[in-house]
């Protein structure tokens, strides 16, 4: 069953159509990847139907409703997340008062400065510590934590709001190969425990056909080819196009 489906969505930049009718859907609890070209259009396709860009035309439903023109937040709350490929957290605070301050927002409750700061959501945000495994770096600043670290946070932060379809722009962008490694294991262990349905964009092409049930390949503003990753990797255009490969009559 659909959780996410996408009509003639479309984006229109004075003349420069960026997003071009795309149809798409995400199935109920899969982890579909969304590949192509560096300018293919990957995170304007997360930007519109998170709400962070308006479409020239089409729609974007989410589960039952149309989401299409809604404040980011707003979406958030209805339970799609995502994080971004620019590391979007709170650099000055520590890591707990991350996790804390972003499960205070989701509640809509303002912060006490009348009592004990840990104690609110204190047991919501030591559980997200050590589901992705920051338990110890709870009392370090943000900002001073490693890229890797920092890419965990914002995982943290993004599930304190606890979607039931997370979003991940280039999860491993900028990792090193050990980074990465535990980055998607990561991943892939959250979305099994907590039954999440994943939408991520990814250049390393050893996570998506190592963690992708599905793959929908962008090019141009269009998808080009959807389907299972050996699907995908067979099909003589993306090689053409994306996987820099010659089909073998041109070879």
């Amino acid at each position: 069953m659909s959780v996410l489906e996408t009509r003639d969505l479309t984006i229109d930049f004075g003349g420069f159509v960026a997003i071009n009718n795309v149809e798409f859907s995400l199935e109920n609890r899969e982890k579909h990847a969304i590949i192509g070209p560096n300018g293919a259009g990957k995170t304007t396709f997360f930007n519109l139907i998170t709400g962070h860009l308006v479409p020239t035309k089409g729609s974007v439903k989410f589960k039952d409703d149309i989401i299409t023109g809604l404040a980011p937040h707003k979406i958030v709350k209805r339970g799609l997340a995502r994080s971004f490929q620019r590391i979007n957290i709170f650099p000055k605070m520590t890591v707990f008062e991350n996790i804390q301050t972003s499960l205070i927002a989701r509640d809509n409750k303002h912060f006490n400065f009348f009592s004990s700061g840990s104690a609110q959501n204190r047991e919501d945000t030591i559980e997200l510590l050590e589901l992705v495994g920051l338990e110890s770096e709870k009392a370090e600043i943000a900002g001073e934590l490693s890229y890797g670290k920092q890419k965990q946070l914002e995982l943290a932060i993004a599930l304190a709001e606890n979607p039931s379809v997370l979003l991940l722009d280039e999860p491993t962008a900028g990792m090193s190969p050990q980074e990465t490694k535990v980055a998607i294991k990561l991943v892939d262990e959250i979305t099994k425990l907590r039954g999440l349905t994943l939408l991520f964009t990814e250049h390393d092409m050893s996570v998506v056909f190592g963690i992708a049930d599905r793959i929908s390949v962008l090019h141009h503003g269009e998808i080009i080819a959807s389907g299972t990753p050996e699907n995908v990797r067979s099909d003589p255009e993306v090689r053409r196009v994306y996987l820099g490969e010659a089909d073998d009559a041109t070879t």
